[in-house]
């Protein structure tokens, strides 16, 4: 293995970091820093907050983003399947095959769970 074919990788990442710190510093340094009551106050979506922050979330919520990340994931590997689907022979049809049922079965959870069901 050759490292130095990822050489121009590294200085991209360097070059970067030191551009992203740069700004950060840039922008410390030279912006005005003037708090004031009304910009520390708390907001939240056009009006004062109410109730308690650390309150509980309904569980359709992580529900509804397990669906999200579980469809999310199923798109982003069925794409490059999709598009070698000659050339990765019978094995990759079935490894594809048991991680749709994968899915199927998280589905059916979700589907059982009632992240599905609006009121």
């Amino acid at each position: 293995m050759n490292l130095q074919q990822y050489f121009p990788v590294l200085l991209f990442i360097i070059v970067a970091t030191l551009i992203g710190a740069a700004l950060l510093v840039a922008g410390r340094l030279l912006g005005r820093n003037v708090p004031d009551a009304e910009k520390l106050s708390v907001y939240e979506c056009g009006f004062e907050s109410f109730g308690d922050s650390r309150m509980k979330f309904d569980v359709r919520y992580y529900l509804v983003a397990i669906l999200f990340i579980m469809f999310d994931l199923e798109i982003a590997f069925l794409f490059p399947w999709a598009m070698a689907n000659g050339a990765v022979g019978m094995v990759g049809f079935w490894s594809v095959a048991v991680f749709l049922g994968i899915l199927t079965v998280g589905f059916i959870y979700e589907w059982r769970r009632g992240a599905l069901d609006w009121e």
